[in-house]
């Protein structure tokens, strides 16, 4: 691809589609081609798509933040929050973000859960699932100093929530109703970076991290950075990836 490769999902037609610079893109798998669907932020040549994730409706969500200078360093405030709609038009929701992160939907689909990662907040709105409307966005989770940054997020089967924590070496599951923190897993690496539910009953936890900006001795100290981990015996799942209905 010609340019960052920032999030991915399954489509219902088959192969897949992913957000690449600051386009929408549909995958061939087998020519290895991409279709461009849509593209967002054209007056910020240095914006770029971060993560994305497909709804329960088949609506790709995806946001941008702006060009970094070194990781989490970049001009503030050039990004959006932005989907996919399964025709293939946009609806941008709204800008001002600085790291387009983690995002997920409650299991009854009433509510959109969200991460700006430079708020520090994993922030709900109330959800439509017939129009992919969004409203009345509060925080329902401030992360604690050692937690560090909040990165890629998911839901699990009791509707708790998973969110990487970047620099902060951990994954926190959080009850968005309460705003507690029910658990804490450390992994051998500080820049956990996002974390999905996988494996035949999706009882696995996969977690991505980063080894960029990390100097000599950080690498020594943590030689898995870069890597992807699989925790197991968590005691719960998730819920299988929905695919993007255009």
């Amino acid at each position: 691809m010609d340019a960052p490769v920032s999030s991915l999902a399954l489509r219902q037609s088959g192969d897949y589609v992913a957000t690449i610079g600051t386009k929408f893109c549909a995958l061939n798998w087998a020519d290895q081609s991409a279709v461009v669907l849509a593209t967002v932020d054209k007056d910020k040549k240095n914006n770029r798509f971060n993560d994305g994730k497909v709804d329960p409706a088949g609506r790709y969500f995806a946001g941008t933040m702006g060009e970094e200078t070194a990781p989490a360093v970049m001009e503030r405030h050039q990004g959006s929050l932005y989907s996919l709609f399964p025709d293939h038009h946009v609806k941008k929701y709204f800008d001002q973000v600085d790291i387009s992160n983690g995002l997920d939907w409650s299991l009854d689909h009433k509510i959109f859960y969200y991460i700006d990662s430079l708020s520090y907040s994993v922030d709900a709105f109330d959800y439509d699932l017939q129009t992919g409307q969004i409203s009345n966005r509060r925080s329902v989770y401030k992360l604690e100093k050692e937690e560090q940054i909040p990165d890629g997020m998911c839901i699990d089967t009791e509707g708790k929530l998973w969110v990487a924590c970047y620099n902060g070496g951990r994954v926190i599951r959080l009850d968005p109703e309460t705003g507690k923190r029910l658990q804490t897993v450390k992994l051998p690496v500080d820049k956990t970076t996002s974390c999905c539910f996988g494996g035949k009953d999706y009882s696995e936890m996969y977690v991505t991290c980063a080894r960029d900006g990390l100097d000599p001795d950080s690498l020594l100290r943590q030689p898995e950075a870069g890597g992807i981990f699989k925790i197991t015996g968590l005691g719960v799942k998730g819920i299988a990836p929905y695919p993007y209905a255009g």
